[in-house]
């Protein structure tokens, strides 16, 4: 069964030289295979590949997101390296120092190269 197994997040780029920076250098992911038309990297135990693309991504939806103890802590770990991280000031989600309150958890977003925007969650106790 699908459910029993892990899911593994495929992400587009059009620039998979700005994606290695981006994932490697900066949020500091493990490259575990890499070629012309695709970086996988490990996040803990799972993985994400990003592929090379000539349109890229259209949607500014939340593609993955990344579950974590403290969203803070992670937040300003990122500015430090130099990662922007969104700030949204809506009617529907407004951040604090990138952080927003989304009921069932704390969350911040930050966009990579190829646009694809992923999230960053701390579930509420």
């Amino acid at each position: 069964m699908l459910g029993d197994s892990p899911i593994h997040p495929v992400l587009l780029s059009k620039d998979l030289a700005e994606t290695r920076r981006f994932y490697h250098d900066l949020i500091g992911l493990e490259i575990l295979t890499e070629s012309e038309a695709a970086i996988v990297f490990r996040s803990g135990g799972t993985q994400l590949s990003v592929t090379k693309s000539t349109t890229g991504t259209a949607d500014t939806q939340t593609q993955a997101s990344w579950l974590v103890k403290d969203v803070r802590a992670e937040v300003a770990e990122l500015k430090s390296r130099g990662v922007e991280v969104e700030d949204y000031d809506t009617p529907d989600l407004k951040t604090e120092g990138g952080v927003a309150d989304i009921g069932f958890a704390w969350a911040a977003w930050i966009v990579d190269p190829g646009k694809n925007a992923l999230g960053i969650l701390q579930i509420k106790e």
